[in-house]
C-alpha cells in the first residue's frame, strides 16, 4: 500500500468511526439522563427505531409534489423531521416511564416492551410503505460553506484554507455529529453543576432521602425519561436523517444495547461514555475499513468485535 492509499485509508476510518460513534453516544446520553435517575431504560434501541422511522417518513412525505413549495424547502421539512423524530423518542420514553413509574411494571420488562413495540410497528409499516420508503430525499448536511479545498467560509470576511485530510476529519460532517459533541460537554457540566443535576442523582442514589428534602421523585424521574427519549430519538434522527438516508426493517442493529454498555464502561459519565463510544466506533469501523489496509481477515469474524466488547464491558466494569 503506498503513502497516498495509506493516508486515505486512514482518514477513511476516523471518518467512520466518528460516524458510528454518534449514535452510540447519544444513546449513551439517553442511558444517562434515565438512569442518573434511578429508571433503568432497556428501551433505548426501541426510541432509536421508532425515531429513526419517524423522522424519515416525515421527510419522505414532505418532499412530495403535492406539499406546498415552503414545507418542501430542504431547511423546512428536515426541521419538521428532526423535530417528529425527537417527539417519537419522547413519547416512547414517556410511556416506559407510565408503565415503570405510574403502573410499576418491572423495568426491564417495560424496556422489552418497548422494544418489542418499535420492532413490530416499523416492521409493520415499513412493508406498508415500501414504495415510498424508495425515495431517498435531502439530508441534514454540513454546517461549514466550503468549496472541495476545504476553504472554511465561517463569515463574509473570515475565510481560510485546511490541508484535506484534517479538513475532511474536522469539517466534513453533519450538524448532528457536532450537535452530539456539545452536548456531551453541556449534559456532563449540567449532571455535576446544576441544581437539576444534583436533584437527578439524588433522586437515583436514594430517592426516599430526596423525597425527605421535598423533592418531586416523580416529576425529576418524568423529566429525565424524556430528556432520555429526546437523546435516543436524535440518535434514530441521524441514522435516517444524516448518516444513511433510507430506512430498513430493524436497521438500528443493536445500537442502544451497545449505547447502554458504553454506558457503563463511561462509569455514567458522558466524557467516559464518549470515549467509550469512540472505542466501540472505531471496532464498527473496522468491518468496512480493514480491506483498505488490504488486510484479508474473515469478514464475519470482524463484524463480532463490537459484541464482543460489548460482552467483556459488561463483565468487567
Amino acid at each position: 500500500m503506498g503513502e497516498v492509499e495509506l493516508g486515505f485509508a486512514i482518514v477513511a476510518t476516523i471518518n467512520a468511526t466518528i460516524r458510528f460513534s454518534v449514535p452510540i453516544t447519544l444513546g449513551a446520553l439517553s442511558g444517562i439522563f434515565s438512569e442518573r435517575s434511578g429508571i433503568v431504560n432497556i428501551g433505548i434501541e426501541g426510541m432509536m427505531l421508532m425515531a429513526a422511522f419517524t423522522g424519515f417518513m416525515t421527510n419522505v412525505a414532505l418532499s412530495q409534489p403535492d406539499v406546498s413549495a415552503t414545507l418542501q424547502a430542504a431547511p423546512v421539512r428536515l426541521t419538521i423531521a428532526l423535530g417528529i423524530a425527537l417527539l417519537t423518542g419522547a413519547m416512547m420514553a414517556m410511556l416506559h416511564g407510565i408503565l415503570s413509574i405510574k403502573y410499576k411494571v418491572n423495568q426491564i420488562i417495560s424496556g422489552t416492551v418497548i422494544n418489542i413495540l418499535a420492532l413490530g410497528l416499523t416492521g409493520y409499516f415499513y412493508q406498508e410503505q415500501t414504495e415510498t420508503l424508495s425515495k431517498m430525499p435531502n439530508l441534514i448536511s454540513n454546517p461549514f460553506t466550503r468549496d472541495g479545498s476545504f476553504e472554511l467560509k465561517l463569515a463574509d470576511n473570515f475565510t481560510f484554507l485546511l490541508p484535506y485530510d484534517i479538513g475532511r476529519i474536522l469539517f466534513d460532517k453533519d450538524l448532528i455529529t457536532y450537535l452530539s459533541l456539545v452536548l456531551v460537554f453541556v449534559v456532563g457540566w449540567a449532571l455535576f453543576h446544576t441544581t437539576w443535576g444534583l436533584r437527578t442523582r439524588s433522586v437515583g442514589e436514594n430517592p426516599r432521602a430526596a423525597d425527605t428534602l421535598g423533592i418531586n421523585v416523580f416529576r425529576v424521574q418524568y423529566t429525565n425519561l424524556f430528556l432520555s427519549g429526546v437523546m435516543a430519538g436524535l440518535a434514530g434522527a441521524f441514522l435516517t436523517l444524516a448518516a444513511v438516508g433510507f430506512f430498513e426493517r430493524a436497521m438500528t442493529t443493536g445500537r442502544g444495547f451497545i449505547a447502554l454498555a458504553v454506558m457503563i464502561f463511561g462509569n455514567w459519565r458522558p466524557s467516559g461514555a464518549l470515549k467509550g463510544a469512540l472505542l466501540f466506533g472505531f471496532a464498527m469501523a473496522l468491518q468496512n475499513q480493514l480491506q483498505l489496509f488490504g488486510i484479508n481477515f474473515p469478514h464475519q469474524l470482524v463484524g463480532m468485535l463490537p459484541y464482543i466488547l460489548t460482552i467483556v464491558v459488561l463483565a468487567g466494569f
